[in-house]
């Protein structure tokens, strides 16, 4: 599988997606950010541009190259919650996590 969702990233997908009333989180990779390349999400109708994951996610088919191997994650902090991505791939992360460099 190219990328997969923690149980937490699913259910919280599942639920932006009823409220956004669409039915896939998109995920981008483009270049930019702190470190070279950075993640770019959405809300997409349908599946035309990638690989479905859980029948939730939709992974750029240009972004699977960057994104192979990746967990998504949803984080619940104290300074607030938020959707990561863990990169394996990764050689160098800014300090939010929106940017990376391979």
């Amino acid at each position: 599988m190219i990328v997969s969702l923690t149980e937490k990233a699913k259910e919280y997908m599942t639920n932006q997606l009823v409220l956004a009333d669409k039915n896939y989180v998109l995920l981008e990779v483009k270049g930019g950010g702190c470190s070279g390349f950075k993640y770019d999400w959405t809300y997409v109708d349908d599946d035309s541009k990638g690989t479905v994951i859980d029948n939730t996610l939709v992974i750029d088919a240009m972004a699977e190259m960057f994104l192979f191997g990746c967990t998504v994650d949803y984080i619940t902090e104290l300074g607030g919650n938020y959707l990561v991505v863990k990169n394996p791939q990764a050689t160098a992360q800014c300090g939010c996590g929106e940017s990376f460099a391979i």
